[in-house]
């Protein structure tokens, strides 16, 4: 029997993100670190063959690529550092703006779930090109998050003094179920003397959820905006509490834009860490005293290297046992929040993360630390989901607590 290869596909790939496809031999390990893989029809590595072969109309009319989580922990186990993820990223680009964008849900000729989950991608894609947030709700609503603080920071609208720019994400700003996370991290930054600034109604989505969703090319006027928007204000360092965010800002904005961004890009936990080795932030006890685990987000640990910092701060805060999940650091479980799954297909958002909240309540945690608003929602509701007596903090929360 004659076998059939295209290379096309390969080659397709290798140019658009530089994964050489013919490296994997199928060991499988991707397909066994794959948190999503018992749902997929095709897992990880049947990925990677099929790619190999060049069965682009199999992979681009499956759901299987969009029921990843865009976690990396595939490039984790491999031998060869191969990332599925990014070959995931190039294909959904592919399905969404060639067929998708072009000829509706026809184009697809896939199976229901993929025609539904497609579709509401695309109107996420919609409302963040009209609203420029996730939500679809005005964009000048971006700071409601302040009202209820005892009181506002001064200069809390582009005010080119400060020290630092804090760009708050889609998430914190827009999902009342957050708000406390900026609000945890602006009092933080008061306590410590720190003045900060926002862009206001300025700061449009950071475009992860578009690069997920297959529409890299609409992000990028989001991205020239809101760089415009920072440069503009001759502030030295951006600092965003979403990791998403900050893997977008950090890795994605200068390939966009093909030079350097001009100032710093930093997450919250290095400031946090940074302000405690300091000693500008004095610790007391919290009211509430246990044990503390921490969940590492994919986008700050994993794809990002970003592992000790939280760890460092949790260790400050007195009363409480740090103890560490089976799963941590690169090796990590995701929430199940990530790669826009849970637009896709909510249900199995909530299966990985009652994995994730099992494995706390297994080390006796009352306490689970992220440093991500999107973790902190997915593993509150599951926590809720499973009855399972465990508060989800964000890290800023965690020591907004305890200070004295």
């Amino acid at each position: 029997m004659a076998i059939t290869l295209s290379t096309d596909l390969a080659k397709f790939i290798r140019e658009e993100c530089g994964e050489n496809v013919y490296l994997c031999y199928q060991c499988e390990r991707c397909s066994s670190g794959c948190p999503t893989a018992p749902a997929m029809r095709y897992r990880p590595a049947q990925i990677m063959r099929m790619a190999q072969f060049g069965l682009e109309d199999m992979l681009a009319t499956d759901a299987s690529i969009w029921r990843c989580l865009g976690c990396d922990n595939c490039t984790v186990h491999c031998p060869h550092n191969l990332s599925v993820r990014r070959l995931v990223e190039v294909m959904r680009q592919h399905v969404m703006q060639e067929r998708y964008l072009v000829g509706g849900l026809d184009a697809l000729n896939g199976d229901e779930a993929l025609r539904k989950g497609v579709q509401a991608l695309g109107m996420l894609g919609e409302r963040i090109s009209t609203y420029y947030n996730v939500s679809g709700e005005d964009n000048s609503a971006r700071l409601a998050w302040t009202d209820n603080l005892a009181e506002k920071p001064e200069g809390l609208v582009r005010d080119t003094e400060a020290q630092l720019v804090y760009f708050v994400g889609c998430v914190s700003a827009m999902f009342p179920m957050s708000y406390g996370i900026p609000q945890s991290f602006a009092t933080v930054l008061e306590r410590a003397g720190v003045r900060f600034t926002t862009l206001g109604g300025d700061e449009w989505c950071c475009g992860f959820p578009l690069l997920m969703a297959g529409q890299l090319k609409q992000a990028e006027a989001l991205a020239r905006h809101n760089v415009e928007q920072v440069r503009a204000l001759g502030v030295p360092r951006m600092v965003a509490t979403c990791p998403s965010c900050y893997h977008m800002w950090h890795h994605t904005y200068p390939e966009i834009l093909g030079e350097p961004l001009g100032f710093e890009v930093v997450h919250a936990v290095e400031v946090l860490r940074d302000l405690v080795t300091e000693g500008r932030l004095e610790l007391k006890e919290p009211r509430r005293t246990g044990v503390v685990t921490y969940h590492d987000p994919c986008d700050l640990g994993r794809k990002s290297g970003i592992f000790d910092a939280p760890r460092e701060v949790l260790r400050q805060v007195p009363g409480y046992t740090f103890v560490e999940m089976q799963q941590t650091r690169e090796h990590a479980l995701c929430c199940g929040g990530g790669g826009d799954l849970e637009t896709f297909d909510p249900d199995l958002v909530q299966e990985v993360a009652a994995q994730r909240i099992a494995q706390a309540a297994e080390v006796k945690a009352t306490v689970l630390v992220s440093a991500c608003p999107q973790c902190v929602r997915t593993l509150s509701k599951a926590a809720r989901a499973q009855r399972v007596r465990i508060r989800v903090l964000d890290l800023t929360q965690f020591i907004e607590m305890a200070l004295a």
